[in-house]
């Protein structure tokens, strides 16, 4: 009940502007230790080793931390604001939202809403473009930022919550194939990659099961395999058929054009501010459903065992 409770809290406050303008959020803490040993260690010939042991610190320092937090003899108050915390479901859907407002304004305002959610090049994008690249993202960031994490409060709770927030920001900042990261990043984006496997395939199975729209899943694994990452596509080639749109596709990285294949591929190309609003719909009917199955297994233990008076009676 106490992962139940988090997610209504965080789905009600999001990430409350009084209180994170006074105090650093937990990602904000765990970047700056990811950005202090990336500039400690990361270098030399043993870059590789020196990730994987920068990994299982960060991962292993949140595990301990969570693992405290837990054990508080405080009927589970403080481990109820943590993992709340540590959700995103509020402040995903208000900045997806966000693009479909400003979309609305003028291209140029749309653009720059989108510029503060992706990191793929904005300057030039069409409406469409900015559009997709509001869903995907929203798409992508409900499997991370909010399955993901109450899939593993759920197998671990606090504790391994804690430790995947914290492979998952690693992964943001130093997972990029780049000259200076592809030996140092490559233990976070590996270890994300795996910690987000199921997650990711949950999350699209939840989103076609709360739509009555499990006759796309046939289509799901072809599709989400042309994604470029192994966990992302899953919830973008679920929510394409549902809204009637093809995503992904070409797009530019610092200049340069990649022409990635279609997810959906049958689906309209013009997509539009509507369509972001009704995939923030979406997001929220996905939400729903995993509280749902969270309170579910809540009562089991005690539906079970009323189940089982009733039969000894």
């Amino acid at each position: 009940m106490i992962l139940a409770l988090a997610m209504v809290l965080d789905a009600a406050l999001g990430e409350p502007e009084w209180l994170w303008s006074r105090i650093k959020h937990p990602a904000v803490l765990l970047g700056q230790a990811v950005d202090a040993l990336d500039t400690r260690l990361n270098d030399g010939s043993t870059r590789r080793a020196k990730g994987i042991a920068t990994t299982l610190l960060l991962a292993g320092g949140a595990w301990c931390l969570g693992w405290l937090i837990a054990v508080i003899p405080d009927y589970g108050l403080l481990e109820m604001l943590g993992a709340a915390i540590l959700l995103a479901q509020r402040s995903l859907v208000d900045h997806v939202r966000a693009v479909a407002d400003a979309l609305r304004e003028n291209l140029p305002a749309g653009r720059r809403a989108v510029a503060r959610i992706v990191g793929r090049d904005t300057a030039e994008m069409t409406e469409a473009e900015v559009a997709r690249a509001a869903i995907e993202s929203g798409a992508e960031n409900l499997s991370d930022g909010v399955i993901a994490p109450a899939f593993w409060f759920v197998l671990g709770g606090l504790p391994a919550m804690l430790a995947y927030k914290a492979v998952s920001t690693a992964d943001s900042m130093i997972g990029y194939r780049t000259e200076r990261h592809a030996e140092f990043g490559w233990a976070a984006a590996r270890l994300d990659d795996v910690l987000n496997w199921v997650p990711a395939r949950l999350t699209a199975l939840l989103m076609l099961t709360v739509h009555g729209a499990l006759r796309h899943w046939h289509r799901v694994p072809n599709d989400a395999r042309q994604h470029r990452s192994p966990n992302a596509g899953w919830p973008e080639a679920a929510i394409a058929p549902l809204l009637g749109v093809a995503l992904a596709g070409p797009r530019s990285y610092e200049g340069t054009v990649t022409d990635f294949p279609w997810v959906n591929p049958t689906g309209r190309r013009d997509a539009g501010a509507g369509d972001i609003e009704a995939a923030c719909g979406i997001l929220w009917a996905t939400w729903a459903g995993a509280l749902a199955l969270v309170m579910l297994a809540a009562a089991l233990p005690t539906l079970l065992w009323f189940a089982a008076a009733s039969l000894a009676l």
